[in-house]
């Protein structure tokens, strides 16, 4: 595949690294992340390989719900620094080749936030209408509480105008009426104005709140996001919506325009996602190898996001009860560990032990996976929790730099896990001395997936690997082929594969040295160590198999397509 071409659309294989600022780097003392610190960071990001950065909220807030609870869309948190250092910050990405994309929080504000102050004062304020209000608190429907440890209810009672407000999400952040034409203007204008300081896009956070749970309903809820990409395209052509959306694969495909992808470009898998903990809960490929086969092609121009673990607690509400407990017993059995009946508040390596071998087979199913990768701070050096923080914040602890810890000079404001997690133990100072590191492992499967664009552009195809154990996949694009194969179980097996237009191909192993032949019948077969993983590019024994992709675009086809 071209190289021209894929880079016109940057995030179908782009490698995108969500941080918070607040937890990155200290740079001024205080305790707190802020951008300076993030900034002199930014040429181990770049050294690392990421191409986008997706920045947690940073926007002024009363920190109730960790930057989430906005009172100004417009600004810099003065904890986190100013404009000024964003600025900064962004012109020294840009110079790294480093896409930046922002969290868009606007289904709700802060109650603190001016637009909220004023809209409470009275029912003839003119922001009411803002915000969704109702003169009794129906309907209120348990079910759709999305913090049932804080909250038993989705409407607040408002003392002084004697009304209800609707707040999806905490007490604390009622609920912006999109229905209302001033606060879709309003929103366009958060976007133009951080896209002029040169934000590439926004991950947006909980989309079917956004659109909805609206009151009143919108008479076509997706035109509305379909309003924001084509804002959005006018002002610059390149940029992204990322879509946090957890609904059924059927119900998804709405969201990214059905068919036309002028809505969503890129939305999170979150059942890709939740059946890959069941495989590994399980060491059995059939759970994450249904999803595949089930998870539909998104429109042309869009992509999935494939994820192992995020920001939030690692949900798993899209199984059944039943599938939920295994995954429970086997990763989060003690009830600190678990969180809202239905997810975890743990990091992956804690999750599988500290075993290395375990930890880097599941990172390199992840950069296998077709679709885009996203990675959580920390995981590239393998960090853990701390289960003393409360609720999702035991995940969000600042980052381990050095054995010190590294984060700052000062007391940090969140506390590092300590044990066989802890900076002393766990860090990217260490890491880089070795090259067995979890770090390096990261680096180099980066590496690979940007050399093997693929797996990003490519048709998968779930390949029968003849054991319950092993995830054999295949993507083809422009007459290229590569084929990964993942052991999730504790035991070696050699995997016999029948692979149909690779007759006499040659096999070539991109994560270590090795090749392997097809057969004049297309068979090969392949051994894997426990927790073992294979990357294979395939080529005429002929052709070097770093040119495999560039011959097959320069009008090389295979031997069955001609």
């Amino acid at each position: 595949m071209r190289l021209t071409y894929t880079s016109d659309l940057w995030w179908k294989n782009a490698v995108i690294y969500c941080l918070d600022v607040e937890t990155y780097k200290d740079g001024n003392g205080d305790g707190i992340g802020d951008f300076r610190g993030l900034t002199q960071q930014i040429d181990y990001l770049a050294g690392l390989g990421v191409t986008c950065l997706w920045l947690m909220p940073f926007y002024p807030t009363p920190n109730k719900d960790d930057g989430y609870d906005i009172t100004d869309f417009y600004a810099i948190d003065p904890r986190l620094g100013t404009l000024g250092d964003f600025v900064e910050f962004m012109r020294t990405a840009h110079d790294r080749g480093l896409r930046v994309i922002a969290d868009l929080v606007v289904n709700h504000t802060s109650d603190q936030h001016p637009w909220f102050k004023e809209a409470r004062k009275s029912k003839d304020s003119p922001r009411r209408d803002w915000y969704v209000w109702s003169d009794k608190p129906e309907p209120d429907d348990p079910s759709m509480v999305v913090f049932p440890d804080k909250e038993n209810s989705i409407w607040q009672y408002d003392k002084g105008s004697g009304q209800y407000y609707l707040h999806s999400f905490y007490k604390h952040q009622p609920d912006l009426n999109v229905a209302n034409p001033e606060v879709r203007d309003e929103i366009a204008r958060i976007l133009g104005f951080w896209m002029e300081l040169g934000l590439s896009g926004f991950r947006v956070d909980a989309v079917p709140f956004l659109i909805e749970n609206v009151e009143p309903k919108l008479a076509d809820p997706h035109e509305f996001l379909a309003d924001l990409r084509a804002f959005m395209t006018r002002r610059k052509g390149d940029s992204i919506l990322l879509g946090e959306v957890n609904v059924p694969y059927r119900q998804l495909l709405d969201y990214f325009g059905d068919g036309l992808g002028d809505q969503v470009t890129m939305c999170f898998d979150f059942i890709g996602m939740q059946s890959a903990w069941l495989s590994l809960a399980r060491g059995e490929a059939e759970p994450l190898a249904a999803a595949l086969k089930a998870r539909p092609r998104p429109p042309k121009d869009c992509q999935w996001a494939t994820f192992l673990r995020n920001h939030d607690e690692l949900t798993l509400d899209k199984l059944t009860d039943e599938e939920r407990q295994e995954i429970f017993r086997a990763f989060g059995p003690e009830k600190n560990m678990q969180i809202f009946g239905r997810g975890l508040r743990r990091r992956l390596p804690t999750m599988l032990g500290g075993d290395l071998r375990r930890i880097k087979m599941a990172y390199s199913l992840l950069f296998s996976l077709p679709g885009t990768p996203v990675l959580f701070y920390g995981e590239e050096i393998g960090m853990g929790e701390n289960l003393d923080a409360e609720g999702r914040m035991a995940v969000r602890t600042p980052m381990q730099w050095s054995s010190e810890g590294g984060f700052t000079m000062a007391e940090p404001v969140r506390r590092m896990p300590d044990g066989p997690f802890g900076p002393d133990r766990v860090n990217v100072a260490d890491q880089k001395r070795d090259t067995d590191s979890l770090l390096r492992w990261i680096q180099l499967l980066i590496e690979r997936y940007r050399e093997c664009p693929e797996l990003a552009w490519g048709r998968h195809t779930v390949l029968d690997s003849g054991s319950p154990h092993v995830l054999a996949h295949r993507c083809d694009a422009d007459g290229a082929s590569v084929i990964a194969l993942h052991n999730l179980g504790r035991t070696a097996e050699d995997v016999e594969l029948k692979l149909e237009g690779l007759e006499n191909y040659r096999l070539t192993d991109l994560l270590v040295d090795g090749t392997s032949d097809v057969s004049e019948q297309g068979v090969v077969r392949l051994p894997l160590g426990p927790h073992g993983c294979r990357w294979l590019r395939a080529a005429p024994a002929e052709v070097p198999p770093e040119d495999a992709s560039v011959k097959a675009d320069d009008s090389f086809t295979h031997p069955r397509r001609r």
